[in-house]
């Protein structure tokens, strides 16, 4: 079976930024309190339920898994581009990254405690969203938390040709936080947080929402 097409082009596009990548945004969480506060929340709720592995879902260079691991959480990351994959564990050796797809993670189930989609939902389709939000209902255990960041919009497609400095091809959605939190109840989990704040900086050409789930128990 051939791989479906956007995950190619996700594959192809972040393995030809990584390396500009990781350096333009290696600040980028230090310049953010809300990204900081949100994570912040999400460990502290992972570990007062016992903590366990934690996956950083779509984790490009790692920093987002350096960071959750900062906070005394059991962070791993998996990311789809070898290029990305490279890059983190390069740049944070002592942790762990596994090359591999958000739809189809080689997670067993329900071992997670938590699991992060910081900005790796917005190149899948939202008409595919769905599976990916099953994908993750597998692999959390009943109860563990999940949190993601997207930009926010009406579910518009833009296209990508320039990006850190390269031309590359990739498709990317600015998504609609009630649609995102609706397909996630029905993939099994409960909202516990939404939170969307205004753009920051010369870069961001949008709002940005941030949501914390919880896996039902069943």
């Amino acid at each position: 079976m051939s791989e479906p097409s956007h995950l190619s082009q996700i594959r192809t596009a972040y393995d030809v930024v990584a390396d500009d990548y990781a350096a333009l945004l290696a600040d980028a969480l230090a310049a953010s309190v809300f990204d900081r506060a949100v994570l912040g929340a999400f460990a502290e709720l992972v570990l007062a339920d016992g903590g366990g592995p934690v996956g950083d879902l779509g984790c490009g260079p790692g920093r987002v898994t350096a960071h959750l691991a900062s906070l005394g959480l059991a962070a791993f990351g998996v990311d789809l581009s070898p290029g990305m994959v490279a890059v983190a564990r390069r740049t944070y050796p002592h942790l762990r990254f596994d090359q591999g797809s958000i739809s189809d993670l080689a997670i067993a189930d329900g071992v997670l405690a938590g699991a992060a989609a910081w900005y790796s939902i917005i190149h899948t389709p939202p008409s595919l969203q769905p599976s990916v939000f099953a994908e993750f209902h597998r692999v959390l255990r009943p109860g563990g938390h999940l949190v993601l960041a997207f930009q926010v919009g009406d579910d518009e497609r833009r296209h990508l040709g320039l990006a850190y400095g390269h031309d590359i091809d990739l498709d990317a959605w600015r998504l609609n936080p009630d649609r995102v939190a609706a397909q996630l109840a029905r993939a099994g989990f409960e909202r516990l947080a939404t939170m969307v704040r205004e753009p920051e900086g010369p870069n961001e050409k949008s709002h940005q929402a941030y949501l914390l789930v919880r896996r039902v128990n069943r």
